[in-house]
């Protein structure tokens, strides 16, 4: 179970404040009771290419209550240097990109975004936490907000742990 964090009023992850890539104020608060797949996006990485499975995953699921999550982060050389409307358009016209996205956010150091703080904090996140490592780093998350499971820039999306986790944590959501 996640700890309670003074961090955030309710500790829970979904109360977060973020940002959407069109600018408008949210929280995770918006995908309650479902399966989340976080993962730090970038536009100019040797894993970008990872878009397509990741949208293959939003759009084979996304009816039995998975979201994909996409947080761009221009922290690892530079590879996210565009605005939010340059990123929207690459995902869109290159990878078709139809699951939710977010505005650009630090993911590691001290400017380091709040929704990070708790994905890679040992007080919210004891057995997964952790610094990032890189881009297209992914958090498996529960309906309630329980941290399940954590995949390095290497496991594919589209891998038999990664999709068998998805199912697992879907099955048991229903």
């Amino acid at each position: 179970m996640t700890k309670q964090n003074p961090m955030f009023a309710d500790g829970s992850i979904h109360a977060i404040p973020l940002v959407d890539l069109d600018g408008n104020p949210t929280s995770l608060e918006a995908y309650g009771g479902k399966v989340l797949l976080i993962v730090n996006v970038a536009s100019k990485c040797g894993f970008t290419y990872q878009y397509e499975a990741l949208e293959a995953l939003y759009q084979k699921y996304k009816d039995d209550g998975l979201v994909v999550l996409g947080f761009p982060s221009n922290d690892f050389l530079g590879q996210e240097p565009g605005t939010e409307a340059e990123i929207r358009t690459f995902c869109t016209t290159e990878y078709q990109v139809t699951f939710p996205m977010f505005s650009k956010i630090p993911v590691k150091g001290r400017s380091m975004h709040p929704l990070y703080k708790y994905l890679t904090s040992k007080q919210t996140n004891p057995q997964f936490s952790g610094r990032i490592t890189w881009n297209f780093n992914k958090f498996l998350v529960s309906p309630a907000g329980e941290i399940i499971n954590r995949y390095d820039s290497k496991d594919e999306p589209d891998s038999t742990v990664v999709v068998g986790a998805i199912e697992e944590a879907l099955a048991a959501s229903r």
